[in-house]
């Protein structure tokens, strides 16, 4: 396909992609105008805590199943065969821990934001510090999913790339500025079943135009591309099955464990149940959308045989692979190509919108509510609205930031999480599993955390290195594994160059493990903090769990025993007569009314008087 043929939407492809931004429009005005109509807080950022297991699943496959996935993953499989598809052993542990371990302790504290819970567990500084982590980290996040949707109508389209880039993040703003969490949470509804949509019909047309489903697995079994299990314990090598199946559980669990994003939506469920349950209906719709990236990154293989077809996008990014491979299949087929723009469009849209509503939230209820606590709730809300409206507009400017990244999106996405997500995973693992730590061990943890995570990620831009490009259709198997393994023989780093060559699916783990070490260490120089002067609730008895084959006495000393659910309201009771939803201790301050105080200890007092 030539240059001059491009731009190939039709009437009907812009009608398709009309009606998506219309319908998330919609959907964002019928919540602004309905129910409480978003007067409150609560309502605002929490979807008054009504939200079912369904919509809250589909929305958190849908708030990290960006434009970046559909575009990323396809291009990664095309360029380096499948073995990134085992990443998908790494959402069982990534999103079981969440499930049994981070949900129960953020839902029965009954907290806001997930930060709260380190001013619970540390001290307010703490708090700050992680509130401030995260939105460094999402506001980089979005800058990536701004624009590449923005780039594929370009590409697609000749649509003016910063025009799209605008379209995208305007619209976003004002649906989720309008309608709150519960527009957000539907949107994502109705974006996740477009984005389902759009890669099904690519991959269908592909498999045809290629020649059938055997000529697919035929080219591409002779180019090489399936993966077998490689097992090779270097950290280095970009990607194994032990970067991916473990290194990638890191990974999920600063995505699903503790990301404000994710943990909003766990908090907007009706019941502790509801929650979990959102958490496991989540797994098998993973595994749908990474299927479905992987088998188009195959059909793309066998299309093309490796060919690079890039600069015919005017770009040398192998990601624009993809929108070519997308043009090619889908060229005179009216509709599919604007079904498909729709598709992107929808999963950055999911992305977007999540963030802006996370980042108001961590930003108001963490930064300024505690500042400012006697602001009426009217005020409140608005100065939320403005929020969401301000990161909206700063996220379209980091855009720009993403233009100029060399890295493939995916990559981009990933080392982001790694560097900044892995440290802010590694502060909440250290106060939920380790009694003894203190808060300045949360701090010199995280700043060391942080420092050591951009050190290895600037280093291992500077120093990065060009890989083998890829093979063709029909390539011996044998030749090709000798001539990759002579050209990492000849090129393997060493010294600080190995160091910046480790997997940046890797760095989520890395960076934990450097923030709860370091904190460990200065907690003890500093005084460890006693068990019984620790908040109730705050902790899970990871270790205990671990160590039950010791004596009761040794437990008790090495480790801690404390069952997750005591309150502070009712004198302390066996952890079997503990009911779903009796919550932990909880933050004065942050209660979003007096009202709702009171009635939060009434009900727990009647609970406990039933049981005793």
């Amino acid at each position: 396909m030539e240059q001059s043929d491009q731009k190939f939407f039709t009437v009907i492809d812009y009608v398709i992609f009309a009606l998506l931004l219309a319908a998330s429009m919609g959907i964002g005005l019928y919540y602004a105008l309905s129910g409480g109509r978003q007067r409150t807080t609560q309502e605002f950022l929490m979807a008054d805590r009504s939200m079912g297991c369904l919509p809250v699943s589909l929305s958190l496959i849908a708030s990290f199943q960006s434009a970046v996935a559909i575009i990323g993953v396809p291009a990664e499989i095309y360029t380096h065969g499948t073995q990134y598809w085992f990443i998908g052993c790494a959402y069982i542990l990534g999103l079981f821990i969440p499930a049994h371990i981070f949900i129960p302790v953020f839902y029965r504290l009954r907290v806001s934001s997930a930060y709260q819970y380190l001013e619970l567990r540390f001290s307010k500084a703490v708090r700050i510090c992680g509130t401030l982590t995260f939105i460094f980290q999402m506001v980089i996040y979005m800058g990536v999913c701004v624009y590449t949707p923005a780039f594929a109508l370009n590409a697609v389209t000749g649509f003016e790339l910063w025009g799209a880039v605008l379209a995208t993040g305007l619209v976003c703003t004002l649906y989720t500025t309008l309608g709150g969490l519960k527009a957000v949470i539907w949107t994502d509804v109705f974006q996740t079943v477009v984005m389902f949509a759009g890669q099904l019909a690519v991959i269908v047309v592909g498999v045809q135009k290629t020649g059938g489903v055997a000529d697919v697995w035929r080219k591409v079994w002779e180019g090489n591309r399936i993966s077998g299990l490689d097992l090779n314990p270097d950290p280095t090598e970009r990607h194994t099955f032990w970067t991916l199946g473990v290194g990638g559980v890191f990974l999920m669990l600063s995505l699903y464990g503790v990301n404000q994003a994710q943990v909003q939506r766990y908090l907007s469920s009706r019941t502790e149940k509801e929650a979990v349950r959102s958490c496991y209906m989540v797994f098998p719709s993973l595994q749908l959308a990474l299927a479905l990236s992987c088998v188009m990154g195959l059909v793309m293989f066998a299309r093309y045989c490796g060919e690079d077809h890039s600069d015919k996008l005017a770009s040398s990014s192998r990601d624009a692979m993809v929108i070519y491979f997308v043009m090619d299949m889908l060229h005179g087929l009216p509709g599919l190509p604007g079904l498909f723009i729709a598709c992107l469009f929808s999963a950055a849209l999911s992305t977007i919108s999540s963030a802006f509503n996370s980042l108001a939230t961590v930003t108001m209820e963490d930064l300024i509510k505690p500042q400012y606590p006697a602001m009426t709730e009217a005020r409140a809300t608005l100065l939320s609205k403005v929020l969401a409206m301000s990161y909206g507009l700063l996220c379209l400017a980091m855009a720009y930031l993403t233009h100029l990244m060399g890295d493939s999106v995916l990559q981009v996405a990933l080392k982001i999480f790694g560097m900044v997500g892995g440290p802010i995973l590694g502060l909440f693992c250290l106060g939920m599993f380790f009694p003894w730590a203190n808060s300045i061990g949360a701090l010199v943890g995280l700043c060391a955390g942080l420092v050591v995570a951009f050190w290895l990620g600037i280093g291992s831009i500077v120093t990065r290195s060009t890989r083998p490009l890829p093979l063709e259709c029909g390539a011996n198997a044998t030749t090709a594994i000798q001539t990759a393994f002579n050209n990492i023989t000849l090129s393997q780093p060493s010294g600080l160059k190995r160091f910046y060559s480790l997997s940046y699916m890797w760095y989520s783990g890395f960076n934990c493990t450097t923030v709860i070490l370091i904190g460990l260490i200065i907690s003890f120089l500093t005084g460890p903090t006693k068990e019984e002067d620790v908040m109730p609730g705050t902790l899970y008895p990871l270790l205990g769990k671990l160590f039950c084959f010791l004596p009761e006495h040794l437990k008790k000393k090495l480790c801690c025993v404390t069952p997750l659910g005591q309150t502070l309201a009712a004198p302390q009771r066996p952890p079997s007569q503990h009911k779903e939803g009796n919550g932990l201790a909880f933050p004065q301050e942050d209660r979003s009314s007096l009202e709702e105080r009171e009635s939060f200890l009434s009900e727990t007092f009647v609970e406990y008087e039933t049981a005793v």
